[in-house]
C-alpha cells in the first residue's frame, strides 16, 4: 500500500512503542516521517528523528520547523507522546498531576498548535490523538492517567469541530492495555511481575494484551486519505476491554 505517498507526517513519542511502530508502518506505506522524542535513539531507521520534549514549546516549535525545512510541508500529526501515572486520587501530588496533565493533554495541543498553520495548506490534513480505554470505563490505581486520557478524548472531539470546515479531520484511537515498554515497566514495578502480567491480561476479553502493530494499524487507517469522510471518531482498539463483558 502506497496511500501516504509523498505525505508528511509527524509522530510524537515515535522512538518506541506505539509511536515506533506507527512512524514505522506510515513510512512503509509511502511517507516522510520526522520522530519527536525526548530519547530517539530508537527511532526507526529512515526517519527524520528530532529530539524534542512536547511539555517545552520552544523545542516543539524548532522541530515543527525543521520537519517543514526538509519536507515543505506538514499533512499528518501523530499526538501519541504520553505517561502514565498509578495510584488513587490520593497517592499523586500536585507538581505529578501538573506534569502528567502536561505532557499527555496540554503536549497535544502544543504540537497541534504549531503544526495548524501547515496543515491547514494540505489536502490531506488530519490529526490522530492516542486516547486510552480509560477515557471510557474506570481502573483501580489509574485516576490520574484516567483524567488525563478523559481530557484527550474531549479534546480531541472539540478540535474536530474547531476544524472540519478548514478540512482538517481530528480523530483518535484508545488501546486498551498494549505490550509496550511503558506497560513492562509498570509489570517489573509489581510486587509479582508474573501475577500482574496475567491479571493485565484476564481483564481484556481477547485474554491478551493489544499489540503497538495492531494500534499503528488503526492510527493508519484514521490518518489515510482514504478515511477522508471520518472526523471526530474514536477508534477503539481495546480488545473488547470497554464494550464487553462475558
Amino acid at each position: 500500500m502506497n496511500d501516504f505517498a509523498n505525505l508528511v507526517a509527524i509522530v510524537t513519542g515515535g522512538a518506541s512503542g506505539i509511536g515506533a511502530a506507527t512512524a514505522r508502518l506510515l513510512q512503509d506505506r509511502g511517507a516522510h516521517v520526522a520522530v519527536l522524542d525526548r530519547d530517539v535513539s530508537g527511532a526507526p531507521d529512515g526517519v527524520m528523528a528530532l529530539a524534542c520534549d512536547v511539555t517545552n514549546s520552544n523545542e516543539v516549535d524548532a522541530a515543527i520547523a525543521a520537519t517543514v525545512h526538509r519536507f515543505e510541508g506538514i499533512d499528518i500529526v501523530v499526538n501519541n507522546a504520553g505517561i502514565g501515572a498509578a495510584g488513587d486520587v490520593s497517592q499523586n501530588d500536585d507538581a505529578e498531576w501538573a506534569h502528567v496533565l502536561d505532557v499527555n493533554v496540554t503536549g497535544m495541543a502544543r504540537v497541534s498548535r504549531a503544526a495548524l498553520p501547515h496543515l491547514r495548506r494540505s489536502d490531506h490534513a488530519v490529526i490522530v490523538n492516542t486516547c486510552s480505554a480509560a477515557a471510557f470505563i474506570g481502573i483501580k490505581q489509574r485516576a490520574l492517567y484516567s483524567a488525563s486520557k478523559g481530557a484527550v478524548l474531549g479534546l480531541t472531539l472539540a478540535m474536530a469541530a474547531d476544524h472540519v470546515t478548514e478540512g482538517i479531520r481530528v480523530n483518535a484511537v484508545a488501546p486498551g492495555t498494549a505490550d509496550t515498554p511503558w506497560v513492562g515497566r509498570l509489570l517489573e514495578a509489581a510486587d509479582d511481575p508474573a501475577a500482574a502480567a496475567e491479571a493485565l491480561k484476564a481483564r481484556q476479553p481477547l485474554g491478551r494484551l493489544v499489540s503497538a502493530e495492531e494500534v499503528a494499524e488503526a492510527i493508519a487507517s484514521l490518518a489515510s486519505p482514504r478515511a477522508a469522510a471520518t472526523t471526530g471518531a474514536i477508534l477503539r482498539v481495546d480488545g473488547g476491554m470497554a464494550s464487553l463483558r462475558f
